[in-house]
């Protein structure tokens, strides 16, 4: 009981103290999600040995529903903070990015794995899978707070959120996929990839978040018209939803992760969540209370003495995947992409493609159903650098795009 309430103090101490100089911290290299990594590093074993997760029971299962959790409630509020019409208007940039962007990094990031590690092919591609995905919270740095807002354009901000709300659910079944053929026979695995994963899974996914989502926007808005509903309900109404389709997404075997999405993208169509600005912002806070925990107990449980064990292989895989899984892709499907069709907002979409608490949950996963150690901890390691290179870039990138483009606006005004 003491370690719980020394945790609850902890946790809820550093939000207060990041509430309160959220401004300081938005516009300096140190962003929440590192900050909240190094106070877990701080309270764990390996630092001042006040926590010890291993002490609550089974750390990884832990980690892995806090993960989806905390997707929950992050994707939601990705989805309320969208204009409604952003992802039918730019459909085809998004249609790109997870038709051919997201696959490619699939696979760049598995033959990765597979050349520098030397690990069977199978184990590259669940590392590849696990990291394949756009991490909503992390990428929150870059598309949400005073910076983003006052230096980068409001379309590169818009599609950097669609990608990483609508990819975190669809590298559930690239990382099903290897799972698949390493426990069945070749034809068994492909056929239930294509038919029990992509149709119900992945497919009922999407039907049950679509008319989740629906219902909730309907019930609000006859809610409001009974006059029934009060100014803070509308908070518990989004939080309940998130936990409502999390919870019958996974009673019903699909990817909960996608349907909350989804249920958050049908509730604004009906709702029109962006024009609520006031409970936009309390959304914003709700996601900073429920996110940066996550990070916390990352930091507590992170595997130091199986990180050093893979020597300058696993420090040469964190600088190849950090420089080749996304920017490349990027940069050849620029002309594709018109928010961010210029060269220096397509290195900014390029590089800012963080790997985060989805590629926890992932690695978790896979690592519990498969037995396999090592891609917990290769995973692991990438978004512990992905924390760090995303996290100190995110504000002096921004701030050097701004000068860049007002730059360029002046000197076209002199011309």
């Amino acid at each position: 009981m003491q370690e719980l309430n020394l945790a609850l103090a902890t946790i809820a101490g550093m939000i207060l103290v990041l509430s309160l100089l959220s401004r300081p911290v938005d516009h300096s290299w140190l962003s929440a999600p590192l900050l909240a990594f190094l106070l877990g590093l701080l309270l764990s074993p390996q630092g001042l040995a006040w926590l010890d997760p291993a002490a609550w029971g089974d750390s990884r299962l832990l980690m892995e529903e806090v993960a989806r959790l905390t997707l929950g409630i992050s994707l939601m509020g990705i989805a309320l903070r969208l204009p409604p019409k952003f992802p039918l208007i730019q459909w085809r940039s998004v249609l790109l990015l997870l038709v051919v962007a997201m696959p490619l990094m699939f696979l760049i990031s598995a033959l990765l794995s597979y050349g520098v590690l030397g690990v069977p092919w199978l184990i590259a591609m669940m590392i590849g899978a696990s990291v394949c995905a756009t991490d909503p919270v992390i990428a929150s740095s870059i598309v949400t707070g005073g910076v983003a807002k006052e230096n980068l354009p409001r379309g590169f901000r818009h599609l950097l959120s669609t990608e990483s709300g609508c990819n975190d659910g669809l590298a559930y079944p690239l990382a099903l996929l290897p799972i698949l053929l390493l426990e069945l026979s070749t034809g068994s695995a492909w056929t239930t990839w294509l038919t029990r994963v992509w149709l119900w899974e992945v497919g009922g996914s999407v039907l049950l978040g679509a008319v989740l989502g629906w219902m909730g926007g309907k019930a609000l808005k006859w809610a409001e018209a009974k006059n029934y509903l009060d100014q803070p309900s509308f908070l518990s109404i989004t939080l309940a939803l998130t936990l409502f389709v999390l919870g019958v997404g996974k009673l019903l075997h699909t990817d909960s992760i996608l349907a909350v999405f989804v249920a958050g993208l049908a509730f604004d169509q009906v709702v029109g969540g962006k024009e609520r600005g006031e409970e936009d912002n309390v959304q914003e806070a709700v996601n900073m209370f429920f996110t940066l925990p996550v990070f916390v107990l990352f930091g507590l449980i992170a595997p130091w003495a199986e990180w050093l064990k893979l020597g300058w292989s696993g420090a040469g895989l964190v600088i190849l995947v950090l420089l080749l899984r996304r920017l490349p892709v990027i940069m050849m499907m620029r002309h594709r992409l018109p928010p961010v069709k210029e060269v220096p907002i397509t290195l900014i979409m390029g590089w800012f493609g963080p790997i985060g608490v989805s590629a926890l949950f992932y690695a978790v996963m896979i690592s519990q159903r498969t037995g396999e150690e090592i891609v917990w901890v290769v995973v692991s390691l990438l978004v512990f650098a992905s924390i760090i290179a995303h996290g100190i870039t995110a504000s002096p990138m921004a701030k050097a795009y701004h000068r860049h483009a007002s730059a360029q606006t002046s000197a076209k005004q002199d011309a």
